[in-house]
């Protein structure tokens, strides 16, 4: 009888685990998509141009949104198992873009599960 207690007990504990999750916080977020290497080593406040965005995604860096705060939104899939998004942001690599959908926020990270994302008008 208590190993049954035990159980059903560890059982809530873990169900109430995972249904605490994260559920993401709704956001739209203004910046440039460029490849995250560069948001990160170089101190880009803008791509240098979309070509050097394009060829650094093509050749496997992930493409980041570098937000007007300075905050770089690594781009998500909210499925499992999970998959890349750079098929997503290649039409807008080194652009500025209106991007909305669901953040989250973890170890210092700062993520986006993208539900709509545009091309904006020239910025200066």
């Amino acid at each position: 009888m208590q190993r049954a207690v035990i159980a059903v007990t560890l059982a809530v504990v873990f169900a109430g685990l995972a249904a605490g999750s994260d559920a993401g916080k709704a956001a739209t977020v203004h910046g440039y998509v460029l490849d995250s290497a560069c948001a990160f080593t170089k101190g880009l406040k803008k791509p240098i141009s979309a070509q050097c965005a394009e060829s650094c995604a093509k050749a496997g860096s992930p493409l980041v949104i570098l937000a007007d705060n300075g905050t770089i939104y690594w781009p998500i899939a909210d499925t499992t198992p999970s998959s890349g998004q750079n098929e997503k942001l290649m039409p807008f690599a080194g652009q500025r873009v209106t991007a909305s959908g669901k953040t989250y926020e973890r170890g210092g990270s700062t993520a986006i599960v993208i539900e709509t994302i545009e091309a904006e008008a020239a910025h200066k």
